[in-house]
């Protein structure tokens, strides 16, 4: 009884199996006809009138400007995660003209997408001459005890 059972199971599946096995001839699409996307990188949004950019890759530099110029602190963080940049430090040469952010790939403006790291752009003016740290931290707001998530660190060298 209990083969005839199973006789009578495997010959009533049988056929669903074969319906989800892949058909002799069959593939998958030519990668011509697969949906594809690839994602550009954006630039740092900044302002025409930025003389200098810095950024990440000159943490530790020291930075040569112009008086009377803008300069452009262009730095990558995880705001959606709440890790923000600040300024601790500036020179007494550079006076603060604003911030400004936006997302680093095309991927962060499709419908659905959330999250991702993203541009952090602090713009100063060079009023004049001198020498100094510019210094920024990355950390969560409200975790005020303990060391910065990141730091940022360039001297500014304005003649």
């Amino acid at each position: 009884m209990m083969r005839v059972m199973h006789w009578v199971a495997m010959t009533a599946l049988a056929p669903l199996a074969l319906a989800c096995a892949p058909q002799e001839g069959e593939s998958e699409p030519p990668p011509s006809q697969q949906e594809a996307r690839t994602f550009k990188s954006i630039p740092a949004p900044t302002r025409p009138e930025v003389k200098t950019h810095i950024v990440g890759a000159d943490n530790g530099k020291t930075i040569e400007v112009k008086n009377d110029t803008m300069i452009a602190v262009e730095i990558v963080g995880i705001p959606t995660a709440g890790y923000v940049w600040s300024v601790v430090e500036v020179p007494p040469f550079l006076s603060a003209a604003g911030e400004s952010g936006g997302p680093t790939s095309e991927a962060q403006l499709q419908e659905g997408f959330s999250g991702g790291r993203h541009w952090e752009v602090f713009f100063f003016n060079v009023t004049g001459a001198g020498e100094g740290p510019l210094r920024l931290e990355q950390r969560r707001p409200w975790e005020t005890e303990g060391p910065p998530d990141d730091t940022f660190s360039v001297t500014i060298k304005a003649g």
